[in-house]
């Protein structure tokens, strides 16, 4: 029996309030539809993917279609004026006599694949599926701004999607509502009719639903977070052959990541001042990318892992000494990136820039290096979103205090075991490239 997955993003977003429905609105450098397909098409479990869009911006769709190599959506329908028509519409379009399907709002992006697992094994049990999470609020019931009742939470639930049926069941709940559109989704239909019993799937807290102009900043942080630990199943056999290019790869974590790379038989080239690359100047990383391509004809990755450690007020720190700051650790790694993307156009290869944990709260005495960490992850999640369509990936590594001589340098002894291993943060930056993600910081900690 097949498994659909049926994707409704044909609301016009009322609520949003934006010139185009909230499934376009990038986040993490891909739309919510984009994220959203992505999700089903991971998932093991789904033969077939149907989406539901609204007919005035089916072309946004269809040219995110042309972009994206997607190989399970097999039909791409307009949908209705309500929810429950576009509901309707998808499963009427399957001729199957029987199957599953499995009902997805698009605005839900952080569904986990865990989740659609948990549905498809249910529907070997069960008819229909729904999937909620307990109550963490004490829910009110309210008439004239005056409380009437306070239910009992244990008893209450959040409902989210996907919501999953037999085939046969959903078609005649919706048959037999036809003139009835009193409905916000499909399990109140099987449950207002009494056709079967719906069991309810643990949800997860992450499952939100974007409706407002405010979620987007909650999913933006979401995403960061769901992207912090690095992607452990990348295979780096991938990253034999592979050209890359690290700027700062003659000591610390740039060294590791070249001793690493050669390790795995990449084709890796080192830059720093020790060779003669001056990180602030432009024409110098222009050329020594040059020089590479010229070696071997292709650039798959670049990395800029360059970076300079100072402490002091900034009251008390001379004008010239924080502009070297601020041009090493950022005007830094906006040359790399420039100078790099013509390159990675051919290859559709990624960029790897570093951060640091400071970067997400300024600190006393580290004004210009935590600021300037700062600006290298906004400037990594813009740079995602530009260079989408070009297929280049950008993100950061943003490893813990890790044991590098520049942290030697600037802190002296500290006790064993208290920093992260260099050699752990290169093998999450190579898998962070060989990886598909793109717009994230990916977070890299000891094992404790």
């Amino acid at each position: 029996m097949k498994n659909y997955g049926i994707i409704l993003a044909s609301g016009i977003g009322s609520r949003y309030s934006s010139d185009i429905p909230k499934q376009f609105i990038k986040i993490a450098g891909k739309t919510v539809l984009e994220h959203t397909v992505e999700v089903f098409e991971k998932a093991t479990g789904i033969d077939e993917i149907i989406l539901v869009v609204t007919p005035d911006y089916r072309y946004i769709v269809e040219n995110i279609l042309l972009k994206n190599n997607y190989k399970k959506i097999k039909k791409l329908l307009n949908g209705g004026a309500t929810r429950k028509e576009s509901s309707y519409i998808a499963i009427s379009s399957i001729e199957d006599s029987e199957a599953n399907v499995i009902i997805h709002d698009c605005a839900r992006p952080f569904l986990t694949q865990k989740i659609i697992e948990d549905c498809i094994q249910a529907l070997k049990k069960y008819d229909a599926i729904d999937v909620a999470i307990p109550s963490a609020d004490t829910i009110i019931k309210v008439k004239d701004n005056v409380i009437e009742k306070i239910p009992n939470r244990a008893e209450l639930m959040r409902g989210q999607t996907p919501q999953c049926f037999k085939l046969s069941l959903i078609k005649k709940a919706h048959e037999l509502s036809k003139d009835d559109n009193n409905f916000t989704d499909d399990c109140g239909l099987i449950v207002k009719y009494n056709l079967s019993k719906v069991f309810v799937v643990e949800g997860s807290g992450e499952n939100i639903k974007i409706t407002y102009p405010e979620d987007i900043f909650m999913a933006d942080r979401l995403f960061q977070i769901r992207s912090s630990l690095y992607p452990e199943s990348e295979c780096l056999t991938g990253i034999k052959d592979k050209v890359i290019v690290i700027f700062g790869g003659t000591s610390g974590i740039g060294e590791c990541i070249y001793n690493l790379g050669k390790k795995l038989k990449a084709k890796v080239f080192a830059a720093s001042t020790r060779t003669g690359c001056d990180i602030t100047s432009y024409s110098s990383i222009s050329n020594f990318l040059e020089n590479v391509y010229k070696k071997t004809g292709k650039i798959d990755y670049v990395i800029n892992s360059a970076g300079i450690l100072r402490i002091g007020k900034l009251l008390d720190r001379e004008i010239d000494d924080v502009r070297k700051d601020i041009e090493i650790n950022y005007i830094g790694s906006i040359n790399v990136a420039k100078a790099s993307i013509p390159y990675l156009q051919e290859t559709k290869g990624g960029i790897l820039l570093f951060a640091s944990s400071s970067y997400t709260r300024g600190r006393a005495l580290y004004s210009t290096y935590s600021s300037t960490k700062a600006g290298i992850v906004n400037l990594a999640q813009a740079l995602a979103e530009e260079l989408s369509n070009d297929k280049i990936r950008v993100n950061v590594i943003n490893p813990e205090r890790t044991a590098t001589p520049m942290r030697s340098k600037a802190f002296g002894k500290e006790p064993e075991g208290s920093l992260l291993a260099p050699e752990k943060v290169a093998e999450a930056s190579l898998k962070t490239l060989l990886s598909d993600l793109t717009g994230q910081v990916i977070d890299v900690r000891r094992e404790v």
